[in-house]
């Protein structure tokens, strides 16, 4: 398996809670938050689960409304929910992380995004204006043009927002996956040597 994403990568070698969900209930708390701001919903979530409210960002709506939505449905803190209890699974997992220098990585990062707009981000992302509102469309490079397209920054800050975003995202991934002690840092080469170093650990012939 290959990929970026700390989460799931985590709920495939892990397992996750079993959290209750219900889309017409998170609807009915989005709304909530849309008139009247996330203060209500904090104040429920410090009445009700304390715990979880002083480590949540308090800036994040999803993860508010998500930890009340489980609380209204469970009659539970969305602490108790949140067991991390290790699945069991039925394959060895190793971990490989390509470790790039920070300037360099930062560089490719930047030129990723020059070659994104070059190949039509911009025309990608007028496509889905319609769409702006869902979450999966509330992430770099989706949001600092939409904000362009709504004329409220100019277009090479928007670009410029995405770089920033891109290296912050980046940054806060290699600390995610520092956590895993068991991993095999892998200096950043060709790939074709950083795959001889994994089948080299492996030990496939």
């Amino acid at each position: 398996m290959v990929g970026g994403s700390g989460m799931f990568i985590d709920a495939v070698c892990n397992g996750i809670d079993d959290i209750p969900a219900s889309i017409d209930l998170r609807n009915e708390l989005t709304e909530q938050f849309k008139a009247n701001g996330l203060a209500s919903l904090l104040d429920e979530l410090k009445a009700k689960d304390p715990d979880f409210y002083d480590i949540v960002d308090k800036q994040n709506p999803v993860r508010i409304i998500r930890a009340i939505e489980a609380i209204r449905l469970s009659n539970m803190t969305f602490s108790e929910m949140r067991r991390n209890e290790k699945a069991i699974r039925s394959f060895e997992i190793k971990r490989y992380i390509i470790d790039h220098e920070r300037e360099k990585l930062y560089e490719r990062i930047n030129l990723r995004v020059d070659s994104m707009i070059k190949k039509g981000l911009l025309m990608e992302v007028k496509s889905l204006i319609s769409h702006k509102h869902l979450s999966s469309l509330k992430t770099v490079g989706y949001s600092e043009l939409f904000r362009f397209l709504d004329q409220e920054i100019e277009l090479d800050e928007a670009i410029a927002l995405i770089k920033q975003n891109s290296r912050r995202y980046a940054k806060r991934q290699l600390t995610w996956f520092r956590k895993h002690e068991d991993a095999l840092w892998i200096p950043f080469v060709s790939a074709k040597e950083m795959m001889n170093i994994i089948i080299k650990n492996l030990n496939i012939n």
